[in-house]
């Protein structure tokens, strides 16, 4: 049995849950992180030094964390073409956006858009900071945007590795109550997502917890 430590609002973690529901990976998943501990304990810093979520353990295998090593994993060992590729060049051109997802999508939205919108509280929010922010993040979406003019998704027509790291963002990108760019190929991109059931079950989860506590 493949266990996943971490909590159901991190979209780290969501990431991951998304991608062993697409591959059809049977697993369990420990809370983890946040206001449910366990990160800080010896026998999980044992297992991830740094005390961050997710971490998984496949088996009998050694635990893994750093959720882009743990999704090329399991591409690689559960998934096959197209979702990650055989060949090497088709799978680095599934690599190439997957990392492209990561630094310059996921990065320009949790730290710089969603953390202010939703764990600051409404009286000591900087409206402006976070426009300007979303302003800089919806350069970067441009890309993609102009990419699904010519494919159903991120690398062409089928899902892969890439949509999963690009496309966990979208739901609070979209759910957040912040002013949004016309990105129409984007915008059917997301629907399609919103379309497909594991995205709904472990994507489209509340984050209310996370502005609880502030």
């Amino acid at each position: 049995m493949l266990t996943v430590w971490g909590r159901k609002s991190s979209s780290n973690v969501q990431a991951v849950l998304w991608c062993l529901a697409e591959l059809g990976i049977d697993h369990e998943r420990i809370d983890a992180g946040f206001t449910y501990g366990v990160v800080d304990t010896s026998a999980y810093r044992a297992m991830n030094p740094n005390g961050t979520v997710p971490t998984i353990r496949d088996g009998d295998g050694p635990p893994l964390f750093e959720s882009g090593a743990i999704l090329r994993y399991l591409a690689g060992r559960y998934a096959s073409g197209p979702f990650w590729p055989a060949d090497a060049l088709e799978r680095a051109g599934v690599d190439q956006w997957a990392e492209w997802s990561k630094l310059n999508i996921a990065q320009a939205f949790t730290g710089p858009v969603f953390w202010p919108a939703v764990r600051v509280p409404a009286a000591r929010r900087d409206p402006a900071a976070i426009d300007r922010a979303v302003v800089e993040l919806e350069r970067r979406l441009a890309i993609a945007d102009e990419r699904l003019a010519t494919r159903a998704f991120l690398v062409g027509e089928v899902l892969t590795l890439a949509d999963i790291q690009f496309g966990h963002i979208l739901f609070r990108y979209h759910d957040l109550k912040i002013r949004r760019a016309e990105l129409p190929h984007l915008a059917r991109y997301y629907r399609d997502l919103v379309k497909r059931p594991a995205y709904r079950e472990h994507v489209m989860v509340s984050y209310g917890e996370l502005a609880d506590s502030m």
